[in-house]
């Protein structure tokens, strides 16, 4: 299970860092542009294809979940090598980016809380009165 979910991760974050890549070149930028998050939304979506199609055991299913959940330190832990002194010293542009990004994340958890309780209240309501 776990095995299965490496490959999913390592095939995940080999695609991102591809299209990181590209995407860098494109915008005529000698760097990997995004390739993290472009290889966590690859791993979203095809462990999601995989659920959705029954494709997977319940062990792998777990396995990905526990990688799926690992994914997120490794995030943080790639974003420490970025050069936040070059940023900070880059003006208040990068701060000011920087802080309203934070702002509008912090804003958006309330809304996305939302959409979750709706759609549960909705499914809990179709089981009960089925």
């Amino acid at each position: 299970m776990v095995i299965f979910g490496v490959a999913l991760l390592a095939f995940c974050m080999l695609l991102g860092v591809y299209f990181g890549d590209l995407l860098g070149i494109v915008m005529g930028v000698d760097a990997n542009i995004g390739g993290v998050g472009i290889s966590m939304v690859f791993l979203v979506l095809i462990v999601d294809y995989l659920k959705r199609n029954k494709k997977i055991t319940q062990k792998s299913e777990d396995g990905m979940a526990f990688w799926g959940a690992m994914y997120i330190p490794i995030v943080i832990a790639m974003s420490a090598q970025q050069n936040v002194v070059g940023a900070i010293s880059g003006g208040p542009m990068a701060i000011t980016a920087g802080v309203l990004a934070v702002a509008a994340s912090f804003a958006l958890v309330p809304v996305i809380t939302k959409i979750g309780q709706q759609k549960d209240e909705e499914y809990v309501t179709k089981k009960i009165f089925k």
